[in-house]
């Protein structure tokens, strides 16, 4: 090939390339111009929304092919979102998985993946038709979300959280958008409403869900659901669920999240500029036993307009009771744990700076659950073991005193003002204080109402076994009656029976070291009927809390034995008694107080005149 071959080939291949080039270049510029006039085409001619019920009364009784053809038409007409096919779409993390239906864009199941039913199934915490969430729009006499078709497009972001884009398209330059958010590692889904072409300061919201049973005994169950919520300005509140329908108006105050509690699972709905309004109502039927509690809350949620868009934020909490898990996202939801209710509400403190930190202390030395019962047991015992010693030893004082008062007694005969006057000025000559015996055991009361709450509220239980015992979060039947023993229940918890046997062993034990009041012949039984009495409540408790009880008995039991063999010593107690009513009396002012108003009962009694 010569030089003129070389260059004309050179030649005609730069025509060729830039001929392709100029191409490409205009089939984009035709392409675009296309598509922007059919956008000012559609903008100028909007497509009008055709009454589908005008339609099917103009083609009433006309053959199936007219009538085929008249929907295809309306389908034609119509905006996608008006028509469609509900499908399911699942959004799912290594611990929650939800699943959506394209029509309303809403959940309408959520299941935990680390956690089973009490048989052993999978565990939803609401599943079915019954669970629906649905905003009414400004548009087409208040069309609701639930009622439309959406597009859903999934996408997994760059750090593993995963996104469903559900869009609805209404035509005429309207748009809904639902966007949900899982987390790659958390059961906080975030859910963003943003809406296009439509106007709308707030919006209201309905939130209907119904809760499944996951545990043991439904009535139980249902005596631990309830409805929290909490406001803007951090106050928060609660109600159970009832037969009838209960309601929550907050139309007065800004609620920032309410809260559905299962004893063990809880959903939150969460606004993140918090509902404008909130009505709710809450009940159960007493023939459903396929859903412990059912609720309808209707809120307003308020919108942020950007020119032509809305957008408001919202969390959806999806998850177990998890004391740590709710306190991590620091919006109050770890009250959902009852740590302490009502006039007790004082012992949330000794559980939040106490009995939690002891517990995930020892739990993470100690995988064994039942372990960590006996652990902190001892632990308390140790610690409240001052106040034992403090309360056996003034028990030891009134013994060595007995004697002497039953001199006082035998003395002063029927006239009980007298006996109280020599019975103080015994007590203080001989330094003893009469409620001595009775603060150290005020001061381990709020320990165990402390464990009271918090035992059968901790999910780290469920499902733990020990012994007989298969779940400690609920009790240990050994025995199912098959009926019902009124004050008792259908069943015979074991722990349950040690706890009582313990209990009046105890009260056995500390009668043989407490010397009896003869004038209060009912104090004496009141040790062995409370007992029993409490064996009707606590037999439907969590197995857990009975054994912490019952090994607590035998801890008080052995710790007296102890304190009495070889800590106390009564000859000594009463030589110090004797040598104390040498001294000079030094008189408290409480006493002196006593002193003075039992001296004024004596005085008024001697004034009164005598019946004859």
């Amino acid at each position: 090939m010569d030089r003129n071959q070389v260059i004309g080939f050179s030649l005609l291949a730069a025509l060729l390339i830039g001929y392709v080039m100029y191409s490409q270049h205009e089939q984009k510029v035709f392409y675009e111009k296309k598509q922007a006039d059919s956008i000012a085409y559609a903008k100028a001619h909007p497509r009008p929304i055709v009454d589908s019920s005008k339609l099917i009364a103009a083609t009433a009784g006309v053959d199936s092919a007219t009538a085929d053809s008249a929907t295809l038409a309306l389908r034609a007409l119509q905006p996608s979102a008006f028509n469609g096919t509900a499908q399911k779409v699942t959004l799912e993390n290594g611990k929650v998985s939800v699943e959506f239906t394209t029509k309303g864009a809403y959940p309408t199941a959520a299941s935990l993946k680390n956690y089973k039913t009490y048989q052993k199934k999978e565990l939803y915490l609401f599943n079915g038709g019954g669970n629906v969430m649905s905003a009414t729009l400004p548009i087409d006499n208040n069309r609701a979300t639930a009622d439309l078709y959406f597009s859903p497009v999934t996408r997994t972001e760059p750090n593993g959280d995963k996104t469903i884009d559900f869009v609805a398209d209404l035509g005429n330059g309207k748009k809904v958008e639902l966007i949900y958010t899982l987390p790659a590692d958390d059961y906080m889904m975030r859910c963003n409403v943003v809406l296009t072409g439509i106007q709308a300061s707030s919006l209201p919201l309905t939130w209907n869900t119904s809760l499944l049973p996951t545990e043991k005994d439904l009535a139980n169950e249902r005596m631990n659901t309830q409805v929290y919520y909490r406001n803007k300005d951090e106050d928060h509140d609660y109600f159970t669920v009832a037969a009838e329908e209960k309601t929550i108006d907050n139309k007065s105050n800004a609620p920032h999240w309410l809260g559905l509690r299962k004893q063990y699972f809880s959903t939150a709905l969460i606004a993140d500029d918090g509902f404008s309004k909130m009505d709710s109502k809450f009940w159960y039927k007493n023939e459903s036993k396929d859903v412990v509690a059912y609720n309808t809350a209707t809120m307003m949620l308020p919108m942020k307009p950007a020119g032509n868009i809305n957008t408001a934020s919202m969390k959806w909490y999806i998850g177990p009771n998890d004391y740590k898990t709710l306190k991590s996202y620091k919006i109050d939801l770890d009250e959902m744990v009852p740590l302490g209710v009502g006039i007790m509400a004082f012992v949330k403190y000794i559980n939040q700076f106490a009995i939690i930190p002891i517990f995930y202390f020892l739990a993470g030395f100690v995988s064994n659950y039942a372990v960590i019962i006996l652990l902190m047991t001892i632990f308390i015992r140790l610690i409240l073991s001052f106040f034992t010693y403090k309360s056996y030893l003034s028990s030891a004082k009134m013994r060595v005193l007995k004697p002497e008062l039953d001199e006082l007694r035998e003395k002063c005969g029927d006239d009980q003002q007298k006996f109280g006057m020599e019975q103080m000025k015994l007590f203080r000559s001989a330094g003893v204080n009469p409620l001595g015996g009775c603060l150290p055991m005020l001061f381990q009361l709020p320990i165990l109402l402390s464990i009271y709450y918090i035992f059968p509220s901790f999910i780290e239980f469920r499902q733990k076994s020990f012994l007989w015992a298969d779940d400690l979060s609920t009790y240990d039947s050994i025995l199912n009656f098959g009926f019902n023993i009124p004050f008792y229940g259908d069943h015979i918890s074991l722990f349950t029976l040690l706890m009582t046997a313990s209990s009046l062993f105890l009260a056995l034990y500390n009668k043989n070291m407490t010397p009896q009041d003869p004038n209060n012949p009912m104090l004496k039984y009141m040790p062995y009927i409370f007992p029993i009495i409490l064996m009707g409540v606590f037999n439907r408790m969590a197995a857990a809390l009975t054994f912490y009880y019952t090994f607590s008995n035998l801890l008080s039991i052995a710790q007296q034995f102890i304190i009495q063999k070889y800590f106390i010593n009564e000859q000594a107690i009463h030589a110090q008694l004797q040598e104390n009513k040498n001294k000079p009396p030094a008189q408290s002012k409480w006493a002196m107080k006593l002193e003075e108003m039992q001296k004024m009962q004596a005085d008024k009694a001697k004034a009164q005149p005598r019946k004859k």
